[in-house]
């Protein structure tokens, strides 16, 4: 199968690199090792999806991009070091969506939900309504402002969180199973918002059918390592190697 193996790529950043990982090591405090030696890059614009089995790693690569957790080796965003002293910066360019929307809403109100990252940067309450307002279009859900959160369907919820990060105005959007519990028709316009936003993204799926349809480009991992990266089609294509690393041709 025509993938790339990718470790060791990635000494000279590009100024159309928004993501950079580089011999990514991790484990966890009972010694279970998560990742060994991650190595990617995404580029501006790129839409790429992360799979693997249970248990890859996906999850802790994921919660490394944005400095929840901190391993040894390096992480990028558009040309910024990932370091403690950036973090506040760098999890404003890093908008992090996870599988449950409900861990990610907390405000009594949709616009108090989407509003909340951009105040707590400071900006001016002008500038503020503003991204909420270029937020909920973005995720078509404009008319849901004033709604209360709790009250609102699975899919709606999912569309609000990517809202609130969004407002952040992000240069990488992180997606850790987005179409996980939806029903036909809520997965279906969560699908055509992905295809349709501008932004450079990395998704976490299982999913299949979603990657074959959405992402022209896959990774694979599994028990820690990136074992391919190249474009979906061929990834897909190739039945052995899907059934090797846990996965299910759609």
């Amino acid at each position: 199968m025509p993938v790339t193996h990718i470790q060791n790529q990635f000494s000279t950043p590009e100024s159309n690199d928004v993501l950079i990982v580089n011999e990514l090591h991790f484990s966890y405090p009972d010694g279970h090792i998560a990742l060994q030696g991650v190595s990617l890059k995404l580029c501006n614009g790129d839409k790429v999806a992360l799979v693997g089995p249970n248990g890859a790693g996906k999850s802790t690569l994921m919660l490394h991009l944005n400095g929840i957790l901190n391993g040894k080796g390096n992480v990028q965003i558009s040309g910024k070091q990932l370091t403690k002293d950036n973090l506040p910066s760098i999890r404003a360019m890093v908008g992090l969506v996870f599988q449950n929307p409900d861990d990610q809403l907390f405000s009594p109100t949709v616009f108090e939900d989407v509003a909340f990252g951009p105040l707590h940067m400071g900006l001016p309450e002008d500038e503020v309504r503003q991204r909420v307002d270029n937020a909920l279009e973005a995720v078509r859900m404009t008319a849901y402002k004033d709604r209360l959160s709790h009250h609102l369907s699975v899919g709606e919820k999912k569309r609000i969180a990517i809202a609130t990060v969004l407002s952040m105005n992000p240069s990488l959007l992180v997606l850790d199973e987005p179409s996980a519990g939806l029903d036909p028709r809520a997965r279906r316009t969560l699908i055509n918002l992905l295809r349709e936003l501008p932004i450079t993204m990395l998704v976490s799926t299982h999913d299949m059918a979603l990657v074959k349809e959405l992402f022209p480009r896959t990774i694979v991992m599994d028990e820690g390592k990136v074992v391919a990266d190249g474009l979906t089609q061929d990834i897909l294509a190739d039945e052995a190697f899907l059934n090797q690393h846990g996965l299910e041709k759609p």
